[in-house]
C-alpha cells in the first residue's frame, strides 16, 4: 500500500534527527509527541492537491509569485478604522493603476474566522496543514455617497510586480461578527523599506481622495455594537433665504460667524487669528435652529459634515479626528442638553458634555472646523460652557416668531393655497406663542381636510376648522410635541384656566437635520 497524498514517511535516524533531541536514542518529550501527530493526522484528514488542483494551493501560489519561500520575508502591517474600508480598497486600486506596476487579485478559503491570524500565520497554516486555500475574492457592497455604493475588496491577495520587485498585499476589512473592528493591510516583500514605502503612499492616498471628503456624513452604530460605523450618508440640503424666516438681523450674525469665517479664511490666518469656531443656536423647540444650520450646511458645499446627536455623540473623538483630516469641515451636535448631565459610557467621571467640550478644544487654532450646536436648554449647557470658556465664541437665541413671523411663515408654508389677506390676519392673530413647527402642522392639515371634502382648493374654513383643532384642549400634547408653551397659545376656550399649570419647556420637537421631509424643512 502506498503512502497517503500529503503523508511523508521518514526513517528512525532520519526522524531522530529532524525532530529529535541532540543525543540519538533520547526519548520524544510528551509536547514533541503531541505536534507530530497532530501533524500526521493533517496530512491524513487534509491531504496537498495534487498535481492538476495545484493552482488551489496558497502556499504554492505565494511562492511561484515571490520565486522564494513567503516564510523568508519580511511583513509590514497597517490598520485603519473600519469605515475607512472603501478609501483603503480605492487607494490600492490607484497605487497599482499607476505606470510600471500590475497585480493578480485572489481570495481564499479556509477556516472562516481567520482575523485574529497575522499574513505569516496564515501562510505558516496553508503551507503545513493545508488549512487554507486558493478561493474567490470575497467583496463587501458599501455606500461611498447618498446615491452611489462600491464593490469592496474585504479579504484578498494582491500579487503584485513593480519593476523586478515581487509582493504580495492582504486586504482584510472588518469582521464584526468576530468583533474584529478594523481594516488591515499587509504587506510582504523582500525588502522591508519598500514595503513601507508602499503603506505610506497607500496612507497618502486614502487621506487625498476620501469618500468622506465633502459628504454630509452622520455616525450610527454596528449592527454588533463594535465600533463606529457604518456612516450614513445624507444628500446635502439646498436652501436659500427666502426659506427661513428669523428676526431682523440674527442670520446675518450666524452666517458671519460661519460662512464669513470660510470665506475669508486666508486673510485671518494671515493675520495670525485662528479658525476653529463654536456656535450655539438655543431657544425653544420648533423655533428654526435646525433648519437654520441646514441652511448653512447648503452654503457651505466644499465643508465636510459630520452631525452627531443622541447616543452617537460620544463619538465625538473620532468624529473630531475626521473633521481635522478632512477640513474645511462641519461638526454638528444636536440637542447638547440630553447630554449635559449625562456620564460617558466607560464610567467616567466627568458628564459626557464636557469630554465634547475638551475634544472640541484640542483641535487646535489653526484647524478650520466649525462646531454647531443646538440646545433647547441653554440653562443646562451654561454651567460647562462657563467651566471651559473659548470653545463656544458666539451663542444665538432662536426665539418664537413675532406677529411679522409668524405671517412669513404661514406665506412660506401656505404658498400657492391662495389665501386671502383675512384668514391670513386671523391665524396670525390667533397664533401668538406658537412655533414655526406648529404653523406647519396647520398648513398640512387644512390641506387635509380640503381634501377630506373632496374640494380642489383649501378654503379659508378648512384653515379655521384645522386652527380649531390644534387649538383645542384635546391637541394640548400635540401642541407640546410642536413646540409650543402651554398658556402661551389662545386656547379659544374660556373653561380652559389650567393651561399655566403645565412646565413651560416642551419634549424635543423630532426635528431633523436630514429627514427625508417633502417641502420647506420644519423650523
Amino acid at each position: 500500500m502506498g503512502e497517503p497524498d500529503g503523508v511523508e514517511i521518514v526513517s528512525a535516524r532520519e526522524y531522530r534527527a529532524r525532530y529529535g533531541p541532540d543525543r540519538e536514542g533520547s526519548p520524544l518529550s510528551l509536547e514533541q509527541v503531541n505536534g507530530l501527530f497532530h501533524e500526521f493526522l493533517m496530512a491524513v484528514a487534509r491531504p496537498r492537491p495534487k498535481d492538476g488542483d495545484s493552482r488551489r494551493d496558497l502556499a504554492a501560489r505565494l511562492r511561484e509569485h515571490l520565486g522564494s519561500a513567503p516564510t523568508d520575508r519580511p511583513v509590514v502591517k497597517a490598520a485603519y478604522a473600519s469605515f475607512d474600508l472603501p478609501n483603503v480598497h480605492l487607494a490600492l486600486e490607484r497605487w497599482f493603476a499607476a505606470d510600471g506596476r500590475a497585480h493578480e487579485l485572489i481570495g481564499m478559503r479556509g477556516a472562516q474566522h481567520h482575523g485574529d491570524l497575522t499574513l505569516g500565520d496564515i501562510i505558516d497554516a496553508a503551507d503545513r496543514y493545508d488549512r487554507f486555500v486558493v478561493g474567490a475574492v470575497d467583496y463587501a457592497h458599501l455606500p461611498i455617497s447618498p446615491d452611489t455604493e462600491l464593490a469592496c475588496v474585504s479579504c484578498g491577495f494582491y500579487l503584485g510586480t513593480e519593476g523586478e520587485e515581487r509582493f504580495v498585499v492582504l486586504l482584510r476589512g472588518p469582521q464584526d461578527q468576530y468583533g474584529l473592528n478594523k481594516v488591515e493591510i499587509e504587506v510582504l516583500a523582500a525588502d522591508k523599506g519598500f514595503a513601507d514605502r508602499l503603506l505610506a503612499e497607500i496612507d497618502a492616498l486614502v487621506r487625498e481622495h476620501s469618500v468622506f471628503r465633502g459628504q454630509v456624513l452622520s455616525f450610527e452604530g454596528s449592527e454588533f455594537g463594535h465600533g463606529l460605523g457604518p456612516f450614513r450618508f445624507h444628500r446635502r440640503p439646498g436652501l436659500t433665504r427666502d426659506d427661513i424666516v428669523l428676526p431682523a438681523g440674527l442670520l446675518e450674525r450666524v452666517e458671519r460667524q460661519v460662512v464669513g469665517v470660510a470665506r475669508r479664511r486666508e486673510q485671518l490666518r494671515a493675520a495670525g487669528q485662528h479658525l476653529r469656531r463654536g456656535l450655539l443656536l438655543y431657544g425653544p423647540p420648533g423655533t428654526g435652529k435646525t433648519h437654520t444650520i441646514r441652511y448653512l450646511l447648503s452654503h457651505l458645499p466644499q465643508f465636510t459634515v459630520v452631525i452627531l446627536s443622541g447616543e452617537s455623540i460620544e463619538a465625538i473623538g473620532p468624529a473630531c479626528a475626521l473633521a481635522r483630516m478632512l477640513q474645511p469641515a462641519l461638526v454638528v451636535l444636536e440637542d447638547c442638553d440630553l447630554i449635559a448631565e449625562a456620564r460617558d459610557y466607560g464610567g467616567g467621571e466627568q458628564p459626557l458634555l464636557f469630554q465634547v467640550l475638551n475634544e472640541m478644544d484640542g483641535l487646535g487654532d489653526d484647524a478650520d472646523v466649525a462646531f454647531l450646536l443646538t440646545t433647547n436648554r441653554a440653562d443646562l449647557l451654561e454651567p460647562a460652557l462657563v467651566q471651559r470658556p473659548g470653545r463656544v465664541d458666539l451663542a444665538v437665541e432662536i426665539p418664537l416668531p413675532d406677529a411679522e413671523g409668524r405671517a412669513a411663515l404661514l406665506g412660506l408654508y401656505g404658498a400657492g393655497l391662495g389665501l386671502g389677506k383675512d384668514i391670513a390676519d386671523e391665524v396670525v392673530g390667533r397664533t401668538e406663542g406658537t412655533t414655526a413647527s406648529f404653523t406647519k402642522e396647520l398648513v398640512r392639515r387644512s390641506v387635509l381636510i380640503a381634501a377630506e371634502r373632496e374640494s380642489p382648493r383649501t378654503e379659508p374654513e378648512d384653515v379655521r376648522e384645522a386652527l380649531d383643532e390644534l387649538l383645542s384642549d384635546r391637541d394640548r400634547l400635540t401642541r407640546r410635541l410642536l413646540g409650543v408653551r402651554d398658556g402661551d397659545a389662545d386656547e379659544d376656550d374660556e373653561d380652559d384656566e389650567d393651561d399655566d399649570i403645565a412646565g413651560h419647556g416642551g419634549p424635543p420637537t423630532g426635528e431633523w437635520l436630514l429627514g427625508p421631509r417633502p417641502g420647506p424643512s420644519p423650523r
